[in-house]
């Protein structure tokens, strides 16, 4: 195998993996966790059941991906506020991305079908409570330092994050049921509960 072929082929195993998880969660979105199938998710990726079995050995494996996807972009997300002057007002600055994204009916729709199977399934549930904790812990440590940077104490982040948290996870549940909702009338809204919050 030549030297570029080596250099390509991880390249070309992650743009697979990127496409059996783009068709999983369009398969979950349409048809739910127990609806879909692996001969389904091959159908819409293009690729037969057992290329996604060299990928992912069941179902399971595949939402926890697709929940470590979500997470890596949301730290991705927490190293960018970390690298501004102002955290605190990169927070705020960002309000909107995270209204806009939690409020996109597929996005809220995936996300209520993977907690809809961690509250049944054991194991979805421990792959749903790790990713969480991952996030919190990060979002705990960047409230302490946007207060540090500011002068202003350092006080217990858990609480405050944890109501972050559920006011954004919140909108996903409020986008399916009202999806319709005035987006322009709830940032200003949101902007003012985070400034409290932090």
């Amino acid at each position: 195998m030549q030297g570029s072929d080596r250099e390509q082929e991880p390249n070309r195993g992650q743009a697979r993996r990127q496409q059996i998880l783009d068709a999983a969660a369009a398969c979950f979105v349409r048809e739910g966790f127990h609806g879909t199938s692996i001969a389904k998710i091959s159908k819409v990726a293009g690729m037969s059941p057992g290329h996604i079995y060299h990928f992912f050995e069941s179902k399971e494996a595949i939402i926890g991906a697709l929940v470590q996807r979500k997470l890596e972009r949301s730290l991705e997300m927490v190293l960018q506020f970390e690298s501004e002057d102002d955290l605190f007002q990169a927070m705020i600055d960002r309000v909107e991305l995270g209204l806009n994204e939690k409020t996109d009916l597929d996005t809220a729709a995936l996300e209520m079908e993977i907690l809809a199977e961690a509250a049944r399934n054991p194991a979805v549930a421990e792959i749903v409570r790790t990713a969480d904790a991952a996030k919190r812990e990060r979002l705990c440590a960047l409230h302490r330092a946007a207060r540090k940077a500011r002068g202003m104490e350092v006080e217990d982040a858990a609480a405050s994050i944890e109501v972050i948290m559920a006011l954004f996870d919140g909108l996903s549940g409020r986008a399916i049921s009202h999806p319709d909702l005035d987006k322009a009338a709830l940032l200003p809204l949101l902007r003012t509960a985070l400034r409290t919050l932090l």
